[in-house]
């Protein structure tokens, strides 16, 4: 069954839950979305309330998947520049797709819908997003079109002796 993709749902508590169920999912399953696990939901909590915060502030989109019973399977938020000379472009953060979904096209239905709502905003030229090296994330991000355009060597440190390079990529939208 394909997942059915929202720009910007209620935030209800199921909803809140259920993103916090994925990404502990998700991070627990070795996913490089900001944590190393083993990983309990309340300690992502306080990042989640972060980007719900922003929501709320008109700073940041969330792009939501869910699966027919309303079960979040996928999540990409979409964070809005603040200073003037770059609101062209916009960040992409916490691109997770449901480690028993993925396989099966879910994270490239993701990154179409990402795209689709990001051009419909009209002024964005451009969608900007990082990850961590060592994980084969960046072929992905390549094969929905993102190029490569920075790499910060050892940048991001998963545990003692286990720097990873943050990389910089980045998809055109004109």
């Amino acid at each position: 069954m394909t997942l059915t993709f929202a720009l910007d749902p209620p935030v209800t508590p199921a909803l809140r839950d259920g993103i916090l169920r994925l990404w502990a999912d998700v991070s627990d399953a070795g996913g490089a979305v900001g944590f190393v696990p083993p990983v309990h939901v309340e300690e992502i909590r306080p990042e989640l309330v972060r980007h719900l915060a922003a929501m709320a502030e008109g700073r940041m989109r969330l792009v939501v998947g869910c699966e027919g019973d309303g079960t979040v399977a996928a999540t990409a938020f979409v964070a809005f520049n603040t200073h003037r000379l770059m609101k062209h472009w916009v960040w992409l953060y916490t691109v997770m797709v449901h480690p028993s979904r993925q396989g099966r096209g879910d994270g490239r239905d993701l990154m179409a819908a990402v795209e689709r709502e990001v051009r419909g905003f009209g002024t964005v030229d451009a969608i900007r997003l990082t990850c961590r090296g060592g994980t084969g994330v960046d072929r992905f991000y390549a094969s929905c079109g993102y190029k490569e355009v920075g790499r910060v060597p050892g940048a991001i440190r998963v545990a003692d002796g286990d720097d990873r390079d943050d990389i910089v990529m980045l998809l055109p939208l004109a």
